[in-house]
């Protein structure tokens, strides 16, 4: 089986925020949870996957982590 990017998610107080997203994204975050879910032998709810996922991508961002550097050095 692949090595997905994503491990266990972590249990952290959420902030709710509402997003629309497009039924193809939906249905590639269902089947994400799916693969992620068998993987960890428990049930994993796609809603809870899209703060680790932002996360992950953000902090593999190098141009957005630069950017945040730059910005604590002025200001």
């Amino acid at each position: 089986m692949a090595k997905l990017k994503l491990s266990a998610v972590p249990d952290d107080r959420p902030v709710k925020l509402t997003v629309k997203l497009p039924a193809s994204l939906h249905r590639d975050l269902v089947a994400y949870a799916e693969v992620l879910s068998r993987q960890l032998g428990q049930n994993v709810e796609p809603a809870k996957l899209v703060a680790p996922m932002l996360a992950r991508f953000m902090s593999t961002d190098r141009a957005f982590a630069r950017t945040r550097r730059e910005k604590r050095e002025i200001g």
